[in-house]
C-alpha cells in the first residue's frame, strides 16, 4: 500500500525524471504545505532521493535538485504521475455513523480497525482522533474509542432549542445582512440538470447569521452540539433527494431574506429547520419502546 512517504518521494522523482518543475521550493517546511502532510514523511523522502541521488544538500545545508537526474528519463520509462495514497477517513466515519444511527455505545479497538483497512494504528488514531473532534466518538481513558449513540429524542430535543436560537440569531443579524453575500450562498445551492448529476447543497447561511449575530452563546451553543449533528446532517444530505429538498427549503430561506421579508423569513427558516429527517430517524433505530422494553 502506498504511503506519503513513498508518493512524495516517486512523484519528486517523476517531476525530476521527466524535466518538470518541483512544486514549490525544495525546504522541508515547502513540501510539507505543498502535500498537506508532517514533516515526518517529507524528511523520510528526502532522506530516500538522496540515497537515490535525485537530491543532493549542499555545503550550506540547504537541498538542490541534481542536475545529472534532470529529464533524464528516457521514453519508455513510465512518465505516470503516482496516485496519492488513499485517504480512508471518509470511508471510516461513513461506518461508524451508521454504528452511530443504530443507537448503542459501541467501543472501537484500534488495532481490530486498523487491521481491517489494512492502515496503520498511527493513521487509525489520527483519524479516531478527528472524528473525536465533530463530536462522533469519544475517547474514555484506559477503554479506548466509544461510538456517540444517536436517539431520535436527541434530535427533537436539539431541534426545539436550535429554532430559539436560530431565529433569534436571524433577527440580531438583519440590520447586517449583505444581499451580495446572500445571493452567493443562493447560487451556491443548485438543482441537478439529470438524475445521474447530484444536487449541491451551500449550507452557509446557517453560520453566516450566527456569525452576523455576535451573540457569544448562541455561538457556543450551536460550536458545541452542531459539531456532531453536522455529521449526521452531512450524511443524510447524501440522499439524493434529502439533498435536493435542502436545495428548495435554502431557497426559501435565502430569497426571503434578499426580500427582507421578515415573516416569509420567519416561516422558511422554520420549515428547514423542521425538516423531517425521515433518514436518520429509519437508519436502523430501535423505536424507544423496542429500547425500553429490552
Amino acid at each position: 500500500m502506498s504511503t506519503w512517504c513513498t508518493f512524495i518521494k516517486d512523484d519528486m522523482k517523476t517531476r525530476i525524471g521527466t524535466g518538470e518543475p518541483l512544486p514549490c521550493r525544495l525546504t522541508l517546511q515547502s513540501l510539507a504545505k505543498h502535500y498537506e502532510v508532517s514533516l515526518t514523511p517529507v524528511r523520510q523522502a528526502i532522506v530516500e532521493l538522496i540515497d537515490e541521488s535525485y537530491i543532493k544538500k549542499q555545503d550550506n545545508g540547504r537541498l538542490a535538485v541534481n542536475e545529472k537526474k534532470i529529464g533524464t528519463w528516457s521514453d519508455s520509462t513510465d512518465r505516470a504521475r503516482p496516485a496519492p495514497p488513499k485517504d480512508y477517513f471518509e470511508e471510516i466515519r461513513e461506518g461508524v455513523v451508521l454504528t452511530c444511527l443504530k443507537g448503542e455505545p459501541v467501543f472501537l479497538r484500534e488495532e481490530d480497525t486498523a487491521a481491517r483497512y489494512g492502515i496503520s494504528g498511527t493513521a487509525i488514531r489520527q483519524i479516531f482522533s478527528r472524528l473525536a473532534g465533530s463530536g462522533i466518538i469519544e475517547h474514555v481513558p484506559r477503554r479506548g474509542w466509544r461510538v456517540r449513540p444517536f436517539r431520535k429524542q436527541q434530535l427533537k430535543e436539539f431541534t426545539q432549542v436550535r429554532k430559539v436560537l436560530e431565529l433569534e440569531a436571524m433577527w440580531l443579524a438583519w440590520p447586517k445582512l449583505v444581499d451580495t453575500d446572500l445571493q452567493e450562498m443562493r447560487d451556491g445551492n443548485v438543482l441537478p440538470q439529470s438524475d445521474n448529476e447530484r444536487p449541491k447543497v451551500n449550507d452557509g447561511i446557517h453560520r453566516y447569521l450566527i456569525e452576523k449575530a455576535d451573540n457569544q452563546y448562541i455561538a457556543d451553543f450551536m460550536d458545541r452540539h452542531m459539531r456532531f449533528f453536522g455529521v449526521l446532517f452531512s450524511w443524510e444530505g447524501s440522499d439524493h433527494q434529502a439533498a435536493i429538498d435542502t436545495v428548495h427549503q435554502h431557497w426559501a430561506v435565502l430569497d426571503a431574506l434578499l426580500a427582507r421579508d421578515r415573516r416569509a423569513a420567519r416561516k422558511a427558516l422554520l420549515a428547514h429547520l423542521d425538516y423531517d429527517h425521515t433518514l436518520l430517524k429509519n437508519a436502523g433505530l430501535k423505536s424507544d419502546a423496542a429500547k425500553a422494553g429490552s
